[in-house]
């Protein structure tokens, strides 16, 4: 009896230890899992910031392939193929998103957004006309206000501007297309204005700077414009002052500012050298 007791003892704590293994299995099974899951997530995040365009492509391309249900790797093949610059592929990328049962309107905007960049502006405007009135974002309003711009729609272009500058703390590419449009509008003080404040956001935006001094060109203020620039910047920006001069007709103007962008440049400045010299050849004959 003392022998069946014992055996019993005995099984009964093979089983309890069985028991505990298997739940130990269990947990070490969820903890592994989360760690992957975790740097899964990191390694994505990875590939779309800091990695090679290319590279991340290849990573998201591979992941769909094995995950094809997986939103998440959808999403991030078609961000991917964003930054890698492979629009027509980053459109169908993105339609496949859209199309998920798990999308959101966010995916909408990307999908406008890729459209965009493919020249798809029609496709781009029905998109964005889909996305409820409610999703209000920086970059649904971008969008929006480009869209306009193409259509000349000015009233509504710059109400979308307005809207988008006040949804972001970074405003400085919005404000310069803001200003942009309103350069090819012919509007050249709000042009002046806004590629100001661009600058004031951004004081390494060269764009912005190059813009301005358009700007005030077509003003026929041919200074340039007191803000932070480099040697190089300055002799960049002394020649489009003067080749705009020499398109409003200010050709000796226009040749000075040559010079002085010579000049200014730490290098050998072949693109002013060149403008100059088709100026004179140009005068002489």
């Amino acid at each position: 009896m003392r022998h069946t007791s014992l055996i019993f003892l005995a099984l009964s704590g093979s089983l309890a230890l069985s028991g505990c293994q298997k739940s130990a299995d269990g947990e070490v099974s969820r903890a592994m899992a989360s760690v992957n899951a975790i740097d899964e997530n990191g390694l994505s995040d990875i590939m779309l910031t800091v990695a090679d365009p290319n590279e991340a492509v290849a990573y998201f391309k591979r992941s769909v392939k094995e995950n094809p249900k997986r939103l998440d790797l959808k999403r991030g093949l078609a961000l991917s193929l964003v930054r890698a610059k492979k629009n027509t592929e980053a459109v169908s990328a993105w339609k496949a998103v859209v199309k998920h049962e798990g999308s959101t309107p966010d995916d909408q905007v990307d999908y406008a957004d890729a459209l965009l960049r493919n020249g798809d502006w029609k496709e781009a405007e029905a998109v964005l006309d889909a996305v409820p009135p409610t999703h209000e974002t920086y970059k649904r309003y971008r969008l929006e206000a480009m869209i306009a711009d193409s259509n000349k729609e000015w009233k509504k272009a710059d109400s979308f501007y307005e809207t988008a500058v006040g949804l972001t703390t970074k405003p400085s590419g919005v404000l310069n297309n803001w200003g942009y449009s309103k350069l090819s509008r012919q509007d050249f003080k709000g042009a002046e204005k806004l590629f100001v404040e661009a600058i004031q956001y951004d004081p390494e935006l060269f764009t912005a700077k190059n813009n301005l001094v358009l700007a005030r060109g077509a003003q026929r203020n041919y200074q340039l414009p007191i803000v932070k620039m480099s040697q190089v910047e300055r002799a960049q920006l002394l020649h489009t002052l003067a080749l705009t001069a020499v398109k409003q007709g200010d050709v000796e103007i226009g040749k000075g500012l040559l010079q002085e962008a010579i000049d200014s440049h730490p290098q050998h400045f072949e693109a002013a050298v060149r403008s100059l010299r088709a100026l004179e050849t140009n005068v002489q004959n």
